[in-house]
């Protein structure tokens, strides 16, 4: 088991700086990575938002081991030669030290006149990743697709991973096709369909059973993450005996909520001191 934080992208209480700072500081209390999610405009109060791939790439710089991804870019609403562009750049900048998630991307993408259908925005994601694999292989490439067309081109530098960049699907469960789709990469942050009481928190019986779906659409024998999240808090056993039943069933990563509300700042801080559940 692997263990990280997830930082709001509105910075901590708005500043960028010490989103950098509580970042720094995961690292040196021996979390495995850092996590943003990415948005045009950030949720919470005021919407303030920065930009994920600036933001993380200020983090390469100030770390050394941590690893580094986003949960999840919307990859619809990117254009996916610029966000090969980005990742490369900051896999380079990392030292490899990079995962890239990806998804569908939520309403709020809406905004700015993103496509709204959920078929038409699977099809776009699946023909994304196509583009995105092919621009990062350092080899000449050529696409026609629906709505992705490239004339020969070779993206260089190649990544320092290789034969590429880890790709961690996200998506809804129990819907199939999400965790279907994301049997063919790397990884998958699967997010919970809200039951009839409104609780929409993974448990560690649906990460048993997305093991068992993974396991039978998987066509390869490379290693597969299967990612759970949440906060936990009180003293370490208390932490430990939280996170063990995810462990069990089969998550690779526990990913922390670092996510502070106005006036929780240092209450998160100290949350991250505490270092991983384990």
């Amino acid at each position: 088991m692997k263990y990280g934080v997830v930082l709001p992208l509105s910075g901590i209480d708005g500043d960028i700086e010490r989103l950098i700072e509580y970042a720094q500081l995961a690292e040196e209390c021996g979390w495995d990575g850092v996590f943003l999610e990415e948005y045009f405009t950030y949720w919470g109060e005021n919407n303030l938002t920065y930009d994920t791939w600036l933001a993380l790439a200020a983090i390469a710089l100030r770390t050394e081991h941590i690893i580094l991804g986003t949960t999840v870019t919307p990859l619809p609403t990117r254009l996916p030669w610029k966000l090969a562009r980005e990742i490369v750049t900051l896999d380079h900048l990392s030292r490899g030290r990079v995962v890239l998630g990806l998804g569908l991307g939520d309403p709020q993408d809406r905004s700015f006149g993103g496509e709204i259908d959920m078929k038409t925005r699977a099809a776009m994601l699946d023909e994304g990743l196509e583009v995105l694999v092919g621009m990062m292989s350092g080899e000449p490439f050529s696409y026609q697709g629906t709505y992705y067309q490239v004339n020969e081109a070779t993206f260089m530098p190649r990544p320092v991973q290789q034969p590429r960049i880890p790709i961690w699907l996200g998506g809804y469960w129990p819907k199939k096709a999400p965790a279907r789709r994301a049997a063919r990469w790397d990884g998958f942050c699967p997010a919970k369909v809200p039951d009839e009481n409104g609780d929409g928190n993974i448990k560690p019986d649906d990460i048993r059973a997305i093991k068992d779906f993974i396991a039978q659409h998987r066509t390869n024998s490379e290693p597969f993450d299967i990612i759970a999240g949440g906060s936990t808090s009180g003293d370490s056993a208390t932490m430990r005996a939280h996170v063990e039943p995810f462990i069990e069933a089969g998550a690779t990563w526990w990913v922390e909520f670092a996510l502070p509300e106005p006036g929780e700042a240092e209450l998160v801080l100290e949350r991250i001191k505490q270092g991983p559940p384990k």
